[in-house]
């Protein structure tokens, strides 16, 4: 069996290695129409086989890979499991390849797939409580190297992030990179990747059904994926935050549902517990994670680093002047170069930008807060840009239908969505592909269409929004109002007090400049009855310590730097916070180390000495 290099070699020696009695004993089974599902041989085409007619008279019957599986049950019913797992290896090994072939090819079909352009993350990986170190910059390749301390058990990894913050980009890189075999050659057989998101699709609640979806091949062999050294898995659970559903929701059914008892098993290891898992969530299912978790190693993902943000904007514009228009604009915005930290906001003022200059736009006034890049974003491009007359009318609608939608998904946690329920809220997939993906699921021999909002930032946008706009207009108090319980509970739980990302929209429009610009960009008026509410909330709000989302990230990145300042204390040596290109030394956010007699660079630098020590960025 050790020579065999494929599965028809394999099947040949499994063959030749039985003794005379059991080969006789297996073609008396391979008659039998139960046990292989009425397609059993007939006697007369068994009869004076040798082991090479054999072989080749299964393979034409069956093709190599359910010939193979035929064996495998027959050789189970007779007790011979050395020669099954013997056989079951070769099979699993060639199997392997054909699954990394179907994530290439998945992933090279995805328009805006990972193979085409990535960009690197910078992680930090959090300390063990009561350990003396301080956050360490880690690289994808250490996450699963060995801890110190005490035997650590199966490793699972948990990277949180707000949202945005690139964990679904990072998560599908590592299946791709693990598929091509630049990514943790020799360490796993299989790496699964789960989309929280998607994974209510599933027609079957079971790990072999998880399995097979995976895999995208209803006759993969889970059954010896399972079986066959299970610590040679590694299962990628993306958006762990998108199984949580809502305060009302888990009020008309307390238990998890099917899907989330499945996965929820497998983070507990009550199944494959020797499996590997990497688990990616927003900060603010942590606290429901953490009890289901043994021995985790938590990692922060805090986005672009200055050198990547560069990268991606000459990535992202093709036309030089574009690129440099751009690249003036952002780095003339602390809030702008600030928010393009977080790859996804990166990517809205990247398109909304673009969508300004090939428009002819004028950028009149710079964002100041997130929310203002969102409504800059939103505003270019509501449908129909240019159509005189009827163009008020239909953005009303428009803008309406998304509310509305975002709500309900928000309100019932939900992420995708069928088009008989677009078209309920009035609207056409197709048409607003700047604010909606789609997702073509097989469900049998029919494919059907799933859409989705772009990003959970969008979604959580337009249900902010949604309180603005709909016509009954009295559920803002009590959400707002939930909202601040929700927040005062988890501080005396000593849980997360990071408010959801509508509240944070919410709260910034509550601010008079931006109620303005958004009764401007969007041609409503918020009544009375809602402005009251707004500063209800804003007050109720201000009375609390709360976490805004993307604070973490760029407090964590801060301290990145001011911890690198600190930690390169060499005799004759200094650390220069500077940007890469010579021509812009005020900036902030990228490094270098120069060793250097001390007084004569002074001498001779002391302009960019002044520039270094320049005032903080305002607050994002």
């Amino acid at each position: 069996m050790a020579l065999a290099g494929n599965p028809r070699e394999a099947l040949l020696w499994a063959l030749s290695d039985l003794e005379e009695n059991d080969f006789k004993i297996l073609k008396f089974h391979l008659r039998d129409g139960t046990l292989l599902k009425g397609q059993g041989l007939a006697r007369g085409d068994l009869e004076g086989l040798s082991r090479v007619d054999l072989t080749s008279r299964l393979i034409l019957m069956y093709g190599v890979q359910d010939a193979l599986k035929v064996v495998l049950k027959v050789l189970k019913v007779m007790n011979l499991l050395e020669l099954v797992d013997q056989l079951s290896y070769i099979c699993l090994n060639d199997y392997r390849e054909t699954y990394r072939e179907h994530v290439r090819c998945l992933e090279e079909r995805q328009e805006e797939g990972v193979n085409h352009q990535y960009n690197q993350l910078l992680l930090v990986a959090k300390p063990s409580p009561g350990s003396p170190t301080l956050e360490q910059e880690l690289k994808v390749e250490d996450l699963f190297a060995p801890r110190e301390g005490p035997d650590q058990g199966p490793p699972t990894v948990v990277i949180q992030g707000s949202a945005g913050t690139g964990k679904t980009t990072l998560a599908r890189k590592m299946v791709l990179d693990w598929a091509t075999g630049t990514l943790y050659p020799g360490r796993f057989d299989y790496v699964f990747y789960v989309s929280c998101r998607e994974v209510v699709l599933l027609p079957e609640s079971t790990l072999d059904q998880l399995l097979i979806w995976c895999c995208g091949d209803n006759k993969a062999p889970v059954a010896e994926i399972r079986r066959q050294q299970p610590e040679r898995l590694l299962f990628i659970l993306d958006g762990y935050d998108e199984l949580q559903r809502s305060f009302a929701e888990r009020l008309k059914r307390p238990g998890p549902t099917p899907i989330e008892d499945m996965l929820h098993r497998l983070i507990r290891r009550e199944v494959l517990p020797t499996c590997s898992l990497l688990i990616t969530t927003r900060p603010l299912a942590l606290r429901n994670l953490e009890a289901l978790l043994k021995q985790p190693r938590h990692v922060h993902i805090l986005g672009f680093s200055e050198n990547e943000r560069m990268k991606y904007f000459q990535s992202y514009f093709t036309d030089e002047e574009q690129i440099k228009n751009a690249t003036d604009i952002v780095q003339g915005s602390d809030v702008l170069s600030k928010a393009c930290q977080i790859p996804g906001i990166c990517w809205v003022v990247c398109s909304w930008l673009k969508g300004q200059m090939e428009r002819g736009g004028v950028l009149s006034e710079s964002p100041s807060n997130s929310t203002d890049i969102f409504m800059a974003y939103v505003s270019t491009f509501l449908p129909p840009s240019d159509n005189e007359g009827c163009s008020e009318l239909t953005r009303r609608m428009v803008l309406r239908g998304l509310c509305s939608l975002a709500a309900e998904g928000i309100q019932h946690q939900r992420f995708l969505f069928e088009e008989a329920e677009l078209r309920k809220h009035n609207l056409d997939g197709p048409s607003l592909a700047a604010f909606l993906s789609s997702l073509d699921y097989q469900e049998g021999l029919n494919i059907k269409k799933f859409y989705s909002f772009r990003h959970i930032s969008f979604q959580e946008f337009f249900h902010a929004m949604s309180y603005l706009v709909k016509e009954d207009q009295g559920q803002l108090g009590k959400e707002s109002l939930r909202e601040v319980n929700r927040l005062l509970d988890e501080k005396q739980q000593a849980g997360s007090e990071e408010m959801t990302l509508s509240m944070q929209f919410l709260l910034d429009i509550s601010k008079k400049e931006s109620s303005s610009n958004f009764e401007l960009k969007f041609y409503f008026k918020i009544s009375p009855l809602i402005s009251q509410d707004l500063k209800n909330f804003k007050e109720l709000m201000n009375s609390i310590k709360h976490n805004r989302p993307w604070d973490l990230e760029f407090s964590l990145y801060d301290s990145k730097i001011k911890n690198l300042v600190r930690g390169v204390q060499l005799s004759g040596a200094e650390l220069r916070v500077r940007h890469s290109n010579e021509n812009n030394s005020c900036s902030r956010n990228s490094f270098s180390v120069r060793l250097r007699n001390r007084q004569k660079e002074e001498q001779k630098h002391p302009t960019e000495d002044k520039c270094n020590r320049a005032g903080t960025q305002k607050g994002f």
